[in-house]
C-alpha cells in the first residue's frame, strides 16, 4: 500500500472513533416512569411544574436549593431537586426539560445547566400581536 492509503485508513478509524465517543453523549428523552427504571443513571425530562405542589425555596436557609413537583404527559408525578439558585420565572414556566438522575422517587440535577424552562408566550392570547408588533418596527 502507498503512504497515502495508510493516511487515509487512519483518518478513517480516527473518525470512527470520534463518532463513537459522542454516541455516549446523546440522550432520549424518558418519561418520569422510564427514568424511575433507570436509577443512577442520566435522562432528559420533559414535564410540568405541578402547581398544586408547593415549591421549596428558602434563600436565607440555603439560596443553592429549589424542590418542585412535576407531572409528564402520562401522568406521572416526581418530586424534584436542584442544587443551584432558583432559575428566574420558575413557577411561569410552561413546560420544563430537566436533565439528572432519578434517586427513588426522587430526580435529582446536580448540573446548573440541568433546567430549561419554556416560558409562555406574550402572543399566546392574541395570534395579531404578531402582526401588530412588526407593524410597530
Amino acid at each position: 500500500m502507498k503512504k497515502f492509503h495508510i493516511v487515509i485508513l487512519i483518518l478513517i478509524a480516527v473518525s470512527i472513533g470520534v463518532l463513537v465517543s459522542f454516541m455516549g453523549d446523546l440522550s432520549t428523552y424518558e418519561t418520569i416512569a422510564s427514568a424511575r427504571q433507570k436509577p443512577g443513571k442520566t435522562v432528559t425530562i420533559i414535564a410540568h411544574i405541578d402547581n398544586k405542589q408547593p415549591i421549596e425555596y428558602d434563600p436565607i436557609r440555603n439560596p443553592n436549593y429549589v424542590s418542585f413537583h412535576i407531572s409528564d404527559t402520562l401522568g406521572n408525578t416526581a418530586r424534584v431537586t436542584y442544587h443551584f439558585e432558583k432559575p428566574y420565572d420558575l413557577e411561569k414556566a410552561e413546560r420544563i426539560t430537566l436533565k439528572g438522575k432519578m434517586n427513588g422517587d426522587v430526580f435529582d440535577i446536580t448540573q446548573k445547566d440541568g433546567i430549561l424552562l419554556k416560558c409562555p408566550s406574550k402572543y399566546k392570547d392574541d395570534p395579531n400581536n404578531n402582526q401588530k408588533a412588526l407593524s410597530q418596527n
